[in-house]
């Protein structure tokens, strides 16, 4: 290792998984190899260029999109290739260490962390689940009777009270129908995490998000949870699912994970 360089990390696999990395490159077109660790557990790495990858021109590159893009899409290329070949914990963008022995100190410092979201992930992938609803398809609650016809004042206070009680009762009931999708999924699902809702403007979607979830599921299940997806979109005709996957499991290696079920 020179001066001149640093080592990203991609991802810690078992000592025993010896992924193909010869045909991979990395953020910065390097190669990737496998560090090994002095224990049982190994990290998949590429040397980067520190006037690039060094605290300030990470910064300015982080703020130029089109290179965020791209350099994102490497990352999760490496791990989603060493993946596809056997169990792998994928790391964080920009996990970034000064040399080779400082990537074999954090191995091992952090065995025990490591070991342990290997074994949870062993034979097991992730799934994303997305919900989503339009409003005016949900069943509407009947209006107030009653109103005085001859007061233009009182209607209008009414109509707004029942707009606004629709509302809430459309969101409960929105609410309800995330919940029990979820509960079914996590009929088959090992492991579950939640994420918020994604902001319309930026996804692209229209109605509500009712549901964004991360499923850890055992690869022989895999068809048997897609199979559970689709049932739940036959029997809940008001929301759309969308089911992706399936990935390295990211939702649950980190400190993040909440095993939720």
């Amino acid at each position: 290792m020179t001066d001149d360089r640093a080592v990203w990390l991609y991802a810690v696999v078992p000592a025993t998984h010896s992924p193909e990395t010869a045909a991979l490159t990395g953020v910065a077109g390097e190669s990737v190899r496998v560090i090994r660790g002095d224990e049982d557990i190994s990290a998949v790495a590429g040397s980067v260029p520190l006037s690039d990858f060094a605290e300030e021109p990470l910064r300015n590159h982080l703020e130029d999109l089109t290179w965020l893009e791209n350099a994102a899409r490497a990352h999760h290329e490496v791990i989603d290739a060493v993946g596809s070949t056997g169990d792998v914990v994928p790391l964080r963008f920009a996990t970034i260490y000064n040399d080779e022995a400082a990537v074999r100190a954090v191995l091992k410092e952090r065995d025990a962390d490591f070991r342990s979201a290997l074994e949870r992930v062993a034979g097991r992938t992730e799934w994303g689940v997305k919900a989503y609803v339009d409003p005016e398809a949900l069943p509407e609650t009947p209006g107030e009777a009653g109103a005085a016809q001859d007061n233009p004042g009182t209607a209008y206070l009414l109509r707004r009270k029942a707009q606004r009680q629709g509302r809430q009762d459309a969101q409960r009931h929105a609410l309800e129908r995330a919940e029990e999708i979820r509960a079914t999924l996590n009929e088959v699902a090992s492991r579950c995490v939640r994420h918020p809702p994604q902001d319309a403007r930026l996804a692209g979607y229209q109605g509500w998000m009712i549901l964004n979830d991360s499923y850890l599921v055992e690869d022989p299940r895999a068809q048997e949870f897609a199979d559970l997806v689709h049932s739940c979109e036959a029997r809940f005709p008001e929301v759309r699912l969308e089911l992706s996957g399936p990935w390295p499991a990211y939702s649950f290696t980190g400190d993040e994970e909440g095993g939720e079920q």
